[in-house]
């Protein structure tokens, strides 16, 4: 944990007094382990934020949805969950493949709380998780660094009215998105992607 702060955080935290501050969060909040607590939290989500950056350090963020328990605490060190069929841009999975350093951030709406997890992650084939995650064409897997709770009180309070009809689920059939069948789309789709199939009768 030595290595939590940087020097351009240091000179923050001087200029506004709160190194003293910045260590005892760190000595007491600051883990690299997923407790009880921080699994049950995160597996009952229905989303998060991954930020990825590239080769060249320039940033991307991703919003990632599916159902409760589409992030898998896999044990204390390792979590996993899906890369749904997107646009086809692959730009988190491209990151995180040529730089695996990530940020998650875990936020409830309805009961505002919020935890962040740093770590390394790496693509693994879909049936890497017994049993499969519905739906996945990827599985990312991420090893923690740290993991930690953040002050809520700039969270909004919101309540979910209705998830996605798009999040894959067992034996429904996921409805094709709009934008697939767009001109400018159609015909650059995959090969086997369901939106080229003709529309049944």
């Amino acid at each position: 944990m030595a290595a939590f702060y940087g020097e351009n955080h240091r000179a923050f935290q001087r200029r506004f007094d709160t190194e003293r501050l910045a260590d005892r969060i760190e000595e007491r909040l600051v883990h690299d382990r997923i407790s009880a607590e921080d699994r049950a939290f995160i597996e009952k989500l229905d989303m998060f934020f991954l930020a990825t950056a590239d080769a060249d350090g320039r940033p991307n963020c991703s919003y990632k949805g599916g159902d409760p328990g589409f992030v898998r605490v896999l044990d204390e060190r390792t979590i996993a969950f899906p890369c749904y069929d997107g646009n086809g841009m692959f730009l988190s999975v491209g990151n995180l493949d040529a730089n695996p350093h990530v940020g998650l951030l875990f936020i409830d709406f309805t009961a505002p709380r919020r935890v962040r997890l740093n770590g390394v992650a790496r693509v693994e084939p879909a049936a890497y998780v017994d049993p499969p995650l519905v739906g996945a064409q990827l599985v990312i897997v991420v090893t923690v660094r740290e993991v930690f709770p953040n002050c809520p009180r700039y969270i909004h309070r919101m309540e979910l009215v209705e998830r996605s009809t798009f999040v894959p689920r067992a034996g429904v059939a996921t409805p094709v998105p709009g934008w697939k069948q767009k001109e400018w789309a159609r015909d650059v789709l995959p090969s086997g992607d369901p939106a080229t199939r003709p529309p049944e009768k």
